[in-house]
């Protein structure tokens, strides 16, 4: 296929979705970054090995599987230009996000509870990397609710229908991202001592 080709706006599309894809390669760099550090860290005196992730980590994991799965739906009924289907999928999509990172709060909560806080006296290196790297997901996560919120007024405003879709279908591309990455990180977290 010759990028080239096409009219303006068919190349404004694709370099819209190309522009996203380098910013998602950017962003599994980072992750791929703080993993490893993760892992060379793991070699230190004062490493926990036998720590456990919050309880709430793993209803976050559900609520953003099943918010990738709404989002789906989402997409699939604006195919079929069935707005109101389209608007429950988008807004359900919100509201899992936003349990999403309530739940991640939650879970700070109790590795505080257990004693350990990001820095200062009380904290260990360990749980300083589970905060840190949970923490930069959710700015991520953040940034995808936003868009999400755009989506949602642009679906009110009646910008998209099965013929114009690009903008719900970058952030759909975003989300499902941000849900795979929280994917790994959590089993990365989980199984990683």
């Amino acid at each position: 296929m010759d990028l080239t080709q096409g009219t303006l706006e068919e190349k404004n599309n694709r370099a819209k979705k190309m522009m996203l894809w380098f910013g998602i390669v950017s962003l599994i760099m980072s992750f791929g970054g703080l993993t490893s550090a993760f892992i060379v860290s793991s070699s230190r005196e004062d490493w926990l090995q036998d720590f456990q992730l919050p309880q709430a980590f793993t209803i976050s994991l559900v609520l953003i599987v099943v918010s990738s799965i709404t989002f789906i739906l989402a997409k699939r009924t604006l195919k079929t230009d069935n707005r109101n289907a389209t608007t429950i999928f988008l807004l359900v999509t919100l509201a899992l996000g936003i349990g999403f990172i309530t739940a991640q709060f939650i879970g700070f909560g109790q590795i505080m509870e257990e004693g350990y806080n990001f820095t200062g006296p009380t904290s260990n290196i360990t749980m300083s990397y589970i905060f840190l790297i949970a923490a930069v997901h959710i700015a991520h996560v953040a940034a995808g609710l936003i868009c999400l919120l755009v989506v949602i007024y642009n679906h009110f405003k009646q910008r998209y229908n099965s013929q114009n879709m690009l903008g719900l279908e970058l952030t759909a591309t975003f989300w499902h991202f941000v849900d795979i990455l929280w994917v790994y990180l959590f089993f990365f977290l989980y199984f990683y001592r």
